[in-house]
């Protein structure tokens, strides 16, 4: 039922559309027909206020839900960073809030919670987090998870996106915390057509449902960025070029007056991100952890996500005031601070012991191609604008 509501909304939306697609007709005429971006498709797909994957429906994340992200292989990546900002908090001497965007379930900041607390005393009274997730289970979910971490002392600010825009927070010293959070923002589908850059719209009709076109470039900026990093799609490649993370690091970084954003997510630098075996891109679908390259089916039902071009993300951010700090595979952010100090000798046979099941963890975010290499972490800055300082670590 939510899906037919759902297909019905793009549907109508694509017929008051004053956009124009062609394809060509088994006749090899070409036929024009309304369609919308996928841009916009993937937005209402995800975001729609009423049906959208990340508005409503059961729990995303984890074993019951479509995908996992690291915070669910042990407690690694929160111990790591949890350290990591830490430092950053000392090194800062002042109050500050800990956003993560996009919280999901919350498991990943209730355990950088634990183990900020563990390195540094002072957290509760120098760090105050604040969970920005739009998904009513997921919100539930967070508030259970800080529970188990410390009760009510150690209960997050919960927020949605509309309401984080509209505060004063990031206005005063922060970290946002981006993890897999860029991967699932609406981007736009291109492919080299007959020596020409097209843009990939989508239409409908009742027999068909929906299905793809061509159309001319809704977004004057696309052609400047692949030039900026010198992309070059073959003849009938197509990529994704991400503009809604653009829009978010350009808004974030007006918004934000001192701090810093950490970015963990997978992908690769535009070399890699175009390259020949990447014909048809990088774009894929997830349901109950199946995954498949069909994002017409299960619509608001399935994630849809595609990896992140890291060089443009990284020069988009500095285009819009941010300055890169780092920037490193995820294992080597692991490496780099102390993940190997988290292995420990034991004697136990029991495999579910707290011992074992911490170096599993760690032996599997550091030895898994998808997890150690795949996954990056982009650390960038924002000075306050009235000193011109920003935190070293």
């Amino acid at each position: 039922m939510k899906e037919q509501k759902l297909v019905l909304t793009i549907a109508k939306q694509i017929a008051e559309s004053p956009l124009k697609g062609w394809f060509i007709h088994s006749s090899e005429a070409s036929c024009s027909v309304n369609c919308i971006s996928f841009l916009q498709y993937m937005s209402a797909c995800l975001y729609d206020s009423e049906h959208g994957y990340y508005r409503g429906g059961p729990i995303r994340v984890g074993k019951k839900g479509d995908f996992y992200t690291s915070s669910s292989i042990g407690r690694v990546l929160g111990e790591i960073l949890g350290g990591y900002f830490a430092a950053y908090a000392k090194a800062a001497g002042k109050p500050l809030k800990l956003i993560e965007w996009g919280a999901g379930i919350g498991r990943l900041s209730a355990q950088i919670t634990a183990s900020g607390r563990s390195r540094y005393k002072a957290w509760d009274s120098i760090m105050s987090t604040i969970l920005v997730e739009d998904h009513p289970l997921h919100v539930r979910a967070a508030l259970e998870a800080f529970e188990e971490v410390g009760g009510n002392e150690s209960a997050p600010l919960l927020s949605t996106s509309n309401e984080a825009w509209g505060s004063d927070w990031l206005k005063q010293p922060a970290i946002v915390l981006a993890n897999e959070l860029l991967d699932a923002f609406p981007v736009h589908r291109v492919q080299m057509a007959n020596g020409k850059l097209v843009e990939l719209g989508v239409a409908w009709d009742a027999v068909q449902g929906f299905y793809e076109v061509f159309m001319p470039l809704t977004d004057v900026r696309i052609s400047g960025w692949l030039e900026r990093d010198c992309v070059q799609l073959r003849e009938g490649q197509r990529t994704e070029v991400h503009a809604g993370a653009v829009d978010f690091l350009k808004r974030l970084g007006s918004a934000m007056t001192e701090g810093m954003l950490v970015i963990i997510d997978y992908g690769h630098e535009s070399e890699e991100y175009t390259a020949e075996h990447r014909m048809l891109g990088t774009l894929m679908c997830y349901w109950q952890h199946q995954a498949s390259d069909s994002p017409y089916v299960r619509v608001g039902e399935q994630d849809i996500t595609s990896h992140l071009p890291f060089t443009f993300i990284r020069r988009s951010a500095e285009e819009h005031g941010w300055r890169t700090v780092s920037y490193c595979t995820q294992k080597q952010f692991l490496m780099e601070n102390g993940v190997l100090e988290l292995l420990q000798n034991h004697q136990s046979t029991d495999p579910f012991s707290e011992t074992a099941r911490m170096n599993r963890a760690v032996r599997q975010l550091l030895l898994s191609d998808e997890m150690s290499e795949t996954f990056k972490v982009l650390v960038l800055e924002k000075k306050n604008p009235d000193t011109e300082k920003g935190v070293s670590l």
